[in-house]
């Protein structure tokens, strides 16, 4: 299975679908989960992605956690993925980087797949609202080198976060938690083919 397989794959999950289907894109930070997300939402007409940056806190996202703590997954639960399966209507609150703070409420997407890219996201708290599981298969090395790449390019000197936060968090949630086992399906690379 490549992207484009796993595109038809939820286009026909939907199909059979009696609510909003939600889908969920994790992996280590540099994976290729944001990649990912956009060929998906491009190739199904009507998704909805949801960026994973919308629910980081970042005071909390740049100190060393166990559970990737920084990542809003309670508030994302609660505020999206539960209204949206279950029918109900409701608003929701991004992070605004440019303000550093929530930003005003807006309306829950109206769409039957919504795809969401997160790091940390397949942990307990959010699993059981995610009805198809994506896990960009990447190994940590890579990933991390990727992201550290990504973040020269675009200016960010995240440098030491990656080495003394991020990579170790980027373990301990993998010991803890497993996300790569509980994931449905495994992508090794979002551009390329697929295990699983």
């Amino acid at each position: 299975m490549d992207a484009s397989e796993l595109a038809r794959h939820v286009a026909a999950l939907r199909t059979v679908a009696e609510r909003p289907l939600v889908v969920g894109v994790s992996g280590h930070g540099g994976s290729g989960k944001s990649t990912l997300a956009r060929l998906l939402t491009t190739a199904i007409p009507g998704s909805v992605r949801l960026r994973g940056d919308d629910f980081l806190d970042p005071s909390r996202s740049h100190r060393r956690s166990p559970d990737w703590d920084g990542v809003g997954r309670l508030r994302l639960v609660d505020e999206v993925l539960d209204p949206l399966r279950s029918g109900r209507g409701g608003a929701f609150r991004r992070y605004d980087w440019s303000r550093r703070e929530l930003g005003d409420p807006e309306p829950l997407p109206e769409t039957d797949v919504l795809v969401v890219d997160l790091i940390g996201l397949l942990h307990p708290e959010a699993r059981p609202w995610i009805d198809l599981a994506v896990w960009c298969d990447v190994d940590l090395a890579t990933a991390s080198a990727r992201g550290m790449s990504r973040d020269a390019r675009l200016g960010r000197d995240h440098d030491a976060l990656w080495r003394d936060v991020w990579i170790p968090d980027e373990r301990d949630f993998d010991a803890g938690f497993a996300p790569r086992a509980s994931a449905d399906v495994l992508i090794s690379d979002a551009r390329g083919s697929t295990t699983g």
